[in-house]
């Protein structure tokens, strides 16, 4: 719901305006118009939010202001099992500020040898809503990943479409071979389209897509089983934010930002209404050094400033009328779980982004560090 609020001059700002003839005219000023944007409460259908301190200062971040989210598995060892996905959000349960309802939602890491039971036992464990596909060295903590989904995955594949318990999926190939700007392209090719096609009733959601190719393939493809999560830094950047006044190497994330021409399409396809698409931060803290090191880790950390980026892209667009279901009613649809009741507000008023937020190992920079953005999401 959209609504605006308008706050009247005093008596001290009164003007007089030009003599028109032989009187004298006064007038109050225009009032200024404030907007406030209502929407359900949001949920993150991606979300890494790591460990031990790391965990407990990030996570109040997207707590506040999101209702659940989608946990990434890729820890140090990863979360293999449903014992330890389990595990993991109890941790993350009892990092939570007092006072905040806020559910995480597991994920299993999928490996070669993964087995139908373990499927079972996450559907049965009420905790575990997804298994996430890396292939082999794809991204951050990848190394323990998928090396032949066909040949060494089709059991769980097919347990998986019995248990209605949705593939996540980094969608690149890991060849050094191929240019890594063509990697979600080649993926969809090589991979994604014959792992459709052998399993048209298995529900896949395409992460963080990044390219012209995989809106296309996200749009021909049944609604209700294929659908992609978007990022706020693939909706905003494109590849030129990678090297604009030097090497940025906070906009450095996995898959790469891509040509402009590829944004926009992405712009397009979640601001257009459709159904398949829907918010996935794929925020990704990582302490300030490992960031701008000469072997730096590939992440954005955007949790603190991701609603308000989704509203500029959905207000530049023309399509704030369609914010809400981009957050907050596609996602659950998707997975099969209830939208949340509860709100929040997005008032258009200006804010700086903190520079840094420190934690015990360190400093944790955030998107937009320092910049001062539009819209400024609060609890209603």
């Amino acid at each position: 719901m959209l609504k605006t609020s308008f706050f009247s001059s005093n008596i001290s700002q009164l003007s007089p305006l030009p003599i028109l003839s032989i009187r004298r005219q006064t007038k109050l000023k225009a009032p200024c118009v404030k907007m406030e944007l209502s929407i359900t409460r949001p949920d993150d259908w991606h979300l890494h939010l790591r460990e031990g301190e790391l965990l407990e200062a990030v996570v109040p971040h997207s707590s506040n202001h999101f209702g659940r989210a989608i946990i990434m598995p890729n820890l140090k060892p990863p979360i293999t099992t449903t014992v330890k996905a389990v595990a993991y959000q109890k941790s993350i349960l009892k990092s939570l500020p007092e006072n905040c309802d806020f559910t995480p939602l597991m994920t299993l890491y999928l490996t070669d040898t993964t087995s139908p039971n373990e499927i079972q036992l996450a559907r049965e464990s009420g905790a575990v809503f997804g298994v996430k596909l890396y292939p082999a060295g794809a991204t951050t903590n990848s190394e323990d990943g998928v090396t032949d989904l066909f040949g060494k995955c089709l059991p769980v594949l097919e347990e998986m479409v019995h248990q209605n318990m949705p593939l996540l999926v980094h969608g690149e190939v890991t060849s050094s071979e191929v240019d890594i700007f063509d990697r979600e392209k080649v993926f969809i090719d090589k991979i994604l389209s014959p792992l459709i096609q052998k399993f048209p009733r298995l529900k896949v959601v395409m992460e963080h897509i990044t390219t012209k190719d995989a809106v296309q393939f996200v749009e021909s493809c049944d609604e209700g089983f294929v659908a992609a999560t978007v990022t706020p830094q693939h909706l905003v950047l494109n590849r030129n934010s990678l090297f604009q006044g030097g090497l940025q190497p906070h906009n450095y994330c996995l898959p790469v930002l891509k040509r402009e021409t590829h944004r926009q399409a992405i712009v397009k396809a979640v601001t257009s209404g459709s159904k398949r698409f829907f918010l996935g931060t794929d925020s990704a803290p990582h302490e300030k050094r490992t960031k701008e090191r000469s072997c730096g880790c590939a992440g954005v950390y955007n949790a603190p400033v991701a609603l308000s980026v989704y509203a500029k892209v959905f207000e530049e667009a023309g399509a704030l009328d369609k914010l809400e279901a981009f957050t907050s009613f596609n996602g659950p649809d998707f997975y099969g779980l209830p939208r949340n009741t509860s709100k929040i507000k997005l008032t258009k008023t200006p804010w700086k982004v903190p520079s840094s937020f420190s934690f015990a190992l360190g400093d944790i920079v955030p998107m937009f560090a320092g910049e001062t953005l539009e819209w400024l999401p609060s609890n209603l």
